[in-house]
């Protein structure tokens, strides 16, 4: 019992230990795929908004399983990430991006122009 209203308030405590064993087979990377994949993956914790814990999570595993693929296959860092590393990073981080913190926001400033407009109407007409 105590478990579920745990995890209801901190959520899943297996996509926490996911997460955990996934950061650290990324910290366990050899060079230079160990200072990429850091890298990125710091870029993505501020970059990626996302809110859901699984699809972080999946995001991580992701990402470890890229640079470790690289690393055994003696992958270039730029073959990977090409010219433009936030480019790639931020496309990377698009395929999990579900819903985002700052949706409500887009909604509001959405709802608060619509409402502007609908004013703007009514005093013309």
């Amino acid at each position: 019992m105590t478990g579920k209203w745990y995890e209801a308030l901190t959520g899943s405590l297996e996509e926490k230990r996911q997460y955990r064993q996934d950061k650290a087979r990324i910290d366990g990377l050899p060079e230079p795929q160990r200072t990429a994949a850091r890298a990125m993956h710091r870029y993505l914790m501020y970059y990626g908004a996302v809110t859901a814990a699984d699809a972080l999570t999946t995001m991580v595993t992701d990402l470890a399983d890229l640079w470790e693929r690289a690393a055994v296959d003696g992958t270039p860092v730029r073959d990977i990430v090409g010219e433009d590393p936030v480019d790639f990073a931020e496309t990377f981080a698009q395929a999990y991006v579900g819903k985002q913190w700052l949706d409500k926001e887009r909604a509001r400033l959405t709802r608060a122009i619509e409402g502007a407009t609908a004013q703007e109407k009514g005093t013309d007409a």
